[in-house]
């Protein structure tokens, strides 16, 4: 996968399209107006930004614009983690781990799943 990164409002736009597509404009526009205040217009403009990055496809085939992700979201997730250790690397990835485990409310399984993703690093450079 290329480079990618994704600003915030892409990230929203992104989810919505991970979790049910195709999506239309409007839809967009009315799954996130509790969320932000944005138009049709400025949806617009961050699909086809996000269409130009190869994140997403729109289809206007029909009589109404359709767009779906071309970017998984695994994909997304595992670069914006190679982006955010790349900008944190001095401050060593303990200190990313200890902050994260903190600052979040993780659960007994989230917490078991993090132990597991350890280990099997751990035998993978062994």
């Amino acid at each position: 996968m290329n480079k990618l990164s994704l600003s915030d409002g892409e990230w929203k736009l992104m989810n919505l399209l991970w979790d049910d597509s195709p999506l239309t404009i409007g839809s967009m526009v009315t799954a996130l107006r509790d969320d932000t205040a944005w138009t049709k217009a400025t949806i617009n403009i961050m699909l086809n930004r996000l269409s130009d990055k190869g994140a997403v496809r729109i289809d206007a085939t029909g009589p109404r614009k359709l767009f779906y992700p071309l970017l998984a979201r695994d994909d997304a997730v595992r670069q914006e983690a190679r982006n955010t250790l790349s900008k944190i690397r001095t401050g060593g990835l303990g200190l990313l781990v200890s902050t994260m485990a903190r600052e979040s409310d993780l659960s007994d399984a989230e917490i078991d799943e993090l132990y597991r993703i350890l280990k099997e690093g751990r035998r993978e450079h062994d």
